[in-house]
């Protein structure tokens, strides 16, 4: 499959995020930029970082450096939650870094502490999309009552909410929580909490020929969950890339949900 035919999730106002992106927490320096340019030669074509990581300008150097238009990458950033009162300086300073020009999705990173500043806070977020600076908004690492506190105050739901996710944290309500709401889930950390030697896992990657690793992974897009898997070594990222060659049945999806599911 090539990185255009790659599966993607609709946001507001026609923005396509690809299912599949390549995450940078923790990856900077040259490190991050050979990272992200491995990661865009091996097919990715969404690239996540933020303001806290400190790696916007390899990421967006490592974009430039591909060769790629811009318009066939998709790129987040987020904003720190201390950035209350400073949204408009926080995103300019992550364009300036990014040399974009925009940045597609742009999301707020943690909740500010106070409502009245989280609602705040996601006003003015809103404001620059509409000005233009990000085609689309949404959230990190929200609850659900957080997420419905935005809603109510601004009659708008974020775009996108992005939270940690793999088969050991499935949980059906949230992601409906989710879905009742028009919010995309996201999901990172993949593998954080995931025992990759659990026997569903390793039973359903010997029937298609690839590792549990990439079970995880296409677990996540057979879901229509965003997944944003990150590693520094070329062959893990190339491989975490490979999980368009196959597909999981409704049975070995439903199976994988259970993984987290503690044994009477």
């Amino acid at each position: 499959m090539s990185p255009s035919d790659q599966p993607t999730v609709a946001l507001p106002d026609r923005v396509r995020m690809p299912l599949l992106g390549f995450g940078t927490w923790q990856v900077s320096g040259q490190a991050g930029y050979d990272a992200v340019r491995t990661a865009l030669a091996a097919g990715y074509r969404h690239i996540d970082t933020a303001t806290m990581y400190g790696n916007e300008k390899e990421v967006g150097q490592a974009i430039r450096d591909s060769g790629l238009h811009r318009n066939d990458v998709f790129v987040t950033t987020k904003i720190p939650s201390d950035g209350v009162g400073r949204e408009r300086h926080v995103l300019e300073a992550s364009l300036a870094a990014l040399e974009t020009g925009h940045v597609d999705l742009w999301l707020i990173h943690w909740p500010p502490a106070g409502p009245r500043d989280s609602v705040g806070m996601w006003r003015q977020v809103m404001k620059a999309r509409d000005d233009g600076l990000t085609r689309a908004v949404g959230v990190s690492n929200y609850s659900t009552a957080q997420l419905d506190e935005l809603i109510l105050a601004t009659t708008e739901a974020p775009a996108v909410n992005q939270i940690p996710w793999s088969p050991m944290r499935y949980d059906a309500r949230r992601l409906a929580e989710h879905r009742e709401r028009g919010i995309v889930l996201e999901g990172y950390s993949p593998f954080r909490t995931t025992d990759l030697s659990h026997p569903i896992l390793t039973r359903i990657a010997e029937t298609h020929g690839v590792t549990p690793a990439q079970v995880v992974l296409r677990w996540h897009v057979e879901h229509g969950i965003v997944v944003i898997p990150k590693s520094v070594t070329p062959a893990r990222i190339r491989a975490n890339a490979d999980i368009f060659g196959f597909s999981l049945s409704p049975e070995e999806v439903h199976a994988i949900d259970t993984v987290g599911t503690p044994v009477p």
